[in-house]
């Protein structure tokens, strides 16, 4: 037991990196989430209460579950934004990769190039080409330079880079 809580709270004291349009879109969605969500849900619920007997009602069950939603997000969110270090993208990179830059790898399979800007794990979306830095790619190119060759052991199998660019 003693183990798990030191995990977890290892976890949670662990930082948010964020791009400054990445915290203004947390915190946009927890204003909405605590202006906007929050009323239509306790308005669900109330409606359902009037109903009668919510014992067997399923639309007051699917309200509290709304409303459980609402707040486990609210408080992830809340959570988040008070760890949150913004990533200073002008000066991301020194020519090493950092949180906040961008990198070109290719891939030495195929030939193929690709581009990703090394976000923290709140703004990981690896269809925009923003990957996390925890991501297995990301930890592994941390640190490196142009030209430095990276093997990276994916779930999909072992990967093999080379670094093009970092900006």
């Amino acid at each position: 037991m003693e183990q798990r809580q030191k995990v977890a709270e290892t976890m949670t004291d662990k930082p948010t990196y964020l791009t400054r349009e990445g915290r203004a879109k947390l915190e946009a969605e927890l204003d909405q989430l605590i202006t906007v969500e929050r009323k239509l849900v306790a308005e669900r619920i109330a409606a359902a209460k009037e109903l009668g007997d919510i014992s067997e009602s399923g639309e007051y069950e699917d309200a509290k579950k709304a409303q459980a939603m609402t707040e486990g997000r609210i408080r992830e969110l809340r959570s988040l934004l008070s760890r949150a270090e913004l990533i200073d993208e002008e000066h991301a990179s020194n020519g090493e990769v950092r949180v906040g830059c961008s990198v070109t790898v290719r891939f030495e399979a195929d030939g193929e190039e690709e581009t990703w800007m090394i976000v923290g794990s709140a703004e990981a979306n690896p269809r925009q080409g923003r990957i996390s830095n925890e991501s297995p790619i990301g930890a592994a190119l941390l640190g490196k330079r142009a030209r430095n060759k990276v093997t990276v052991h994916t779930p999909s199998g072992v990967m093999k880079l080379t670094i093009v660019k970092v900006r």
